[in-house]
């Protein structure tokens, strides 16, 4: 997006910028030759034609003008570090993990999709640390967990350094032997020349300070697919097909919003957010503003029937109320410790 272009929200400047990535990270690969294809269900998929038109991969963008893309038929792939091929720590009753989100109630309902506007911050972690702020769209009991999740991350063990990068996640079977970071494993096809996924955020909010940097994912059931998709700032990244999942088939049953860090081995968690605990002050918190859902219609809703769950003292989630220019909204986050199991 031109970083003239900014959005008032209450008393302060929210920058929306999806800046990402150097294409020096990257390698341009055929877009059939992507990781994706070697997933034996996706042997002889087909790439929907509205996502390789030319004009969806040459029309006018939100990235800077000075951001590179690969030619056209190929599409930009992180290159991936080899001791993450196998990293399965996801699963919420891992020992380590502590979340502070909003959840939707577990009752019948099924979702379509969900987006929102995320802060994005800058932290500094040790080695076999994590810190997310995400979304996930989930169906399907524990063993058999269907898992979508899309947001930013810091994780050093997957990209070798404490850069805040654009970080998706999958699984179709509770974590067991299925899914993966990013395109490390055949699933989610990336359809955009520019580097994305995985990419290093060029700007993010300071603590404090007049702008609030933040993205908005936004990831819906896309029934002419079919599968998942997934657009940032409405630019079309890419999709997770639908021969990938058994209960997201039949769309989310559990979405949740909000923070999630995993411990180190000496037992300290680390910050989450903006390693602040919410205060009132916007520019002093981090936080999902304008959060929404795609119900079983299709239609998108604000997301105003969410549950708050905060699992730790190292961290606070602070509900907002629904306001015309922030819809709805929460802030949350923490600075992390000796935060308990």
């Amino acid at each position: 997006m031109d970083t003239r272009q900014m959005i008032v929200i209450l008393t302060y400047v929210v920058l929306t910028q999806i800046t990402l990535g150097n294409i020096d990270e990257f390698d341009c690969v055929d877009i059939y030759k992507q990781p994706a294809f070697q997933h034996p269900l996706l042997k002889h998929h087909k790439i929907p034609e509205k996502f390789t038109s030319n004009e969806s991969f040459d029309r006018k963008s939100k990235y800077k003008t000075n951001d590179q893309s690969c030619p056209k038929g190929t599409v930009a792939i992180l290159r991936q570090r080899s001791e993450t091929e196998s990293l399965h720590l996801d699963t919420d009753d891992h020992f380590g993990h502590h979340f502070a989100v909003m959840d939707t109630y577990p009752d019948a309902s099924i979702y379509r999709g969900a987006q929102a506007d995320i802060s994005i911050h800058n932290l500094t972690l040790q080695n076999n640390q994590l810190s997310r702020s995400q979304i996930w769209l989930e169906n399907g009991p524990p063993g058999e967990l269907n898992s979508i999740q899309v947001g930013w991350a810091v994780h050093p063990r997957v990209y070798g350094d404490s850069a805040t990068r654009f970080t998706i996640y999958w699984t179709a079977d509770g974590y067991k032997t299925t899914g993966c970071y990013n395109t490390n494993c055949p699933g989610f096809i990336i359809v955009t020349r520019k580097p994305s996924i995985g990419s290093i955020f060029k700007l993010s909010s300071v603590y404090g300070g007049d702008k609030t940097v933040i993205f908005t994912p936004h990831v819906y059931q896309d029934v002419f697919i079919p599968g998942w998709a997934l657009k940032v700032d409405d630019e079309m990244i890419g999709y997770w097909p639908g021969e990938l999942f058994t209960h997201l088939k039949n769309g989310a049953s559990r979405v949740r919003f909000g923070g999630n860090t995993y411990i180190s081995p000496d037992g300290i968690s680390p910050p989450m957010g903006n390693g602040h605990f919410p205060l009132k002050d916007y520019q002093r918190s981090s936080s999902f503003l304008h959060v929404k859902l795609t119900n079983h219609r299709y239609q998108t809703i604000e997301a105003k029937k969410i549950l708050r769950n905060a699992d730790s003292r190292c961290f606070r989630l602070m509900d907002r109320r629904y306001t015309k220019e922030n819809g709805k909204s929460f802030s949350y986050g923490g600075a992390g410790g000796r935060c308990g199991i």
